[in-house]
């Protein structure tokens, strides 16, 4: 057995001093960063600020009683899982598609790549422009489409479409996210298991199913995460197309939030309305950050 190295073990040892040194100014500014408005949020949903904003009253759990009693809010956060649900299941199919065709392809990645991307550098509220503009039953273009087929609806008008338009909205923004982590995953994957699987006689689909996806399970993990944890928040689109209706049928969570903060000035009720969408984030990201330890789900 080798001798115990002193000179080797202190080496390490004020090597791991210096790299957690290194690292301390940083974490501490995160801390500050994320601790004093946590701490500040706390405190705003036991205060009543709509007598006054100066002075605002302490009155305990009255802004979450108000809050978790309220069928609106309960409402919202239903809306917000079929929101998630159907949007985020669209955009990973849709976007592990495309990628692995992306990735067949022998020539014209490059170009076929960017234009796929050009909906990322467009800006949340010009999406829902866009979407606004598109889908107007008087002069949309998808709605002109639909008059030829005979069919009179209000996309954005009607309870019953108005989700759903929204919903499509947001996959063709946010699909090409999803296929650019897929593709880097495909690009870095090794091919010896692939080519192995070709020697085997597999087909495309059991290389698929039992080679490919398994390797890039993680990849397609963080690409849910990303997307489940922002999708709660961004309610840009919803603001400038529907602005939570036709009879607060779009009105998911964030917009309630908006809605509770400044448009009543509630802001009270609107921090416990944050502490229970952050409460949620943080559920689902220890989630899948147990998914990505144990490697995957499959």
């Amino acid at each position: 057995m080798a001798a115990h190295n002193p000179l080797k073990s202190d080496t390490t040892r004020r090597g791991e001093r210096t790299e957690i040194l290194m690292f301390m100014p940083s974490v501490i500014l995160l801390a500050l960063i994320s601790i004093f408005p946590l701490a500040y949020i706390i405190y705003i949903s036991f205060m009543d600020f709509t007598i006054s904003v100066d002075s605002p009253v302490f009155v305990g759990l009255n802004n979450w009683v108000r809050v978790l009693t309220d069928d609106v809010f309960w409402s919202s956060w239903g809306r917000t899982v079929l929101y998630a649900g159907f949007g985020l299941l669209v955009e990973m199919i849709v976007g592990i598609g495309v990628a692995l065709v992306v990735f067949q392809l022998p020539k014209g990645r490059n170009l076929v790549l960017t234009l796929w991307m050009l909906p990322l550098f467009v800006a949340p509220v010009v999406a829902g422009l866009l979407g606004r503009f598109l889908l107007n039953s008087t002069y949309g273009l998808y709605a002109w489409f639909l008059q030829l087929l005979n069919l009179k609806v209000e996309l954005l008008g009607d309870v019953s479409t108005a989700m759903a338009a929204v919903i499509a909205i947001d996959v063709w923004e946010w699909t090409p996210l999803i296929t650019i982590i897929v593709l880097a995953a495909l690009q870095s994957m090794p091919q010896e298991a692939v080519e192995a699987a070709d020697i085997d006689g597999a087909h495309y689909g059991q290389k698929l199913r039992l080679v490919v996806l398994p390797m890039v399970a993680q990849p397609i993990l963080v690409a849910l995460l990303v997307r489940s944890m922002d999708i709660m928040r961004f309610v840009d689109v919803i603001k400038i197309s529907t602005e939570g209706g036709p009879a607060n049928s779009t009105k998911i969570v964030g917009y309630r939030l908006m809605e509770v903060a400044f448009r009543f000035q509630d802001f009270g009720a609107a921090a416990a309305i944050g502490i229970t969408m952050l409460i949620v984030t943080i559920v689902l990201g220890k989630l899948f950050v147990r998914l990505l330890m144990k490697g995957g789900v499959g």
